[in-house]
C-alpha cells in the first residue's frame, strides 16, 4: 500500500527494481518512443528505481520541495537510468523518502545496481523465450551469492516479463527477506521474455 507524504527516512529496507528494456519496450516503451528502446540498444535489465520500502507498506512523495533536482545531482544518476526523465520521477516519488539528498541518493541507486549481478542468459537473449518466475529468480539467486528466492520477485504484466525486485537492507550489504514483495510477484504459469533489441 502506498503512503502519500510520510516522513523522509523513516522505512525498513530498500527495493531495487530492474526493469527488463525488451518487457518495457513492448509493453508501453514502443508508445513513448524511448530511446531504449530504439533498434540495436542493446539493454537488458535497466534500472527503474531503488524504492524506501516498509514491511507492508511503501512511502512515496515524501517531500514536497524535492520537485528540483540540481543538475550535479542528475550527473550522479547519468547511465544508471534508462533516461534523465525517469531519474528525475524516481526521485520525486521515492528518493524524497530517502531522507538523503538527491546526489547521494542517486550515487546509492548506483551502489545499489552495481552490487547486483545479471545472470548471463540474460546479456545475450537473442531469441524471445518462455520460462516460469521462478527460473528468473533461480537465475538471478546463482549469479549473487546470499540472495535467495524469497528475496527477489519477478513481476509481469500481461504475462510477459516486466522486472525483477530485488530486497536489501537499508545499507545496502545484504540481502533481506521481504514476504510482501515476494507474494506481490508474478504468478503466472511461465512469462514471455522479449529478446533484447
Amino acid at each position: 500500500m502506498e503512503l502519500r507524504g510520510q516522513p523522509a527516512g523513516e522505512f525498513d529496507f530498500y527495493v531495487l527494481a530492474l526493469s527488463w528494456s525488451p518487457g518495457f519496450c513492448e509493453l508501453s516503451g514502443d508508445a513513448k518512443r524511448r530511446d531504449q528502446c530504439a533498434s540495436g540498444s542493446g539493454l537488458s535489465f535497466v534500472v527503474h528505481g531503488l524504492w524506501p520500502q516498509n514491511e507492508q507498506d511503501y512511502p512515496v512523495f515524501c517531500e514536497p520541495s524535492g520537485r528540483f533536482v540540481p543538475r550535479m545531482a542528475l550527473d550522479e544518476a547519468q547511465g544508471v537510468y534508462p533516461d534523465e526523465g525517469l531519474a528525475r520521477y524516481e526521485w520525486r516519488k521515492h528518493g524524497t523518502c530517502s531522507g538523503l539528498s538527491p546526489s547521494a541518493y542517486f550515487r546509492l541507486v548506483r551502489e545499489a545496481r552495481d552490487k547486483i549481478r545479471i545472470p548471463e542468459s540474460f546479456l545475450k537473449l537473442s531469441t524471445e523465450t518462455k520460462t516460469m518466475p521462478i527460473e528468473i529468480e533461480r537465475a538471478f539467486v546463482e549469479a549473487n551469492p546470499g540472495l535467495r528466492t524469497d528475496m527477489i520477485a519477478v513481476s509481469c504484466k500481461r504475462r510477459m516479463l516486466e522486472e525483477v525486485r530485488i530486497c536489501l537492507d537499508r545499507d545496502l550489504r545484504q540481502f533481506r527477506q521481504c514476504p510482501a514483495i515476494d507474494r506481490n510477484g508474478c504468478r503466472a504459469g511461465d512469462v514471455l521474455i522479449p529478446a533484447l533489441r
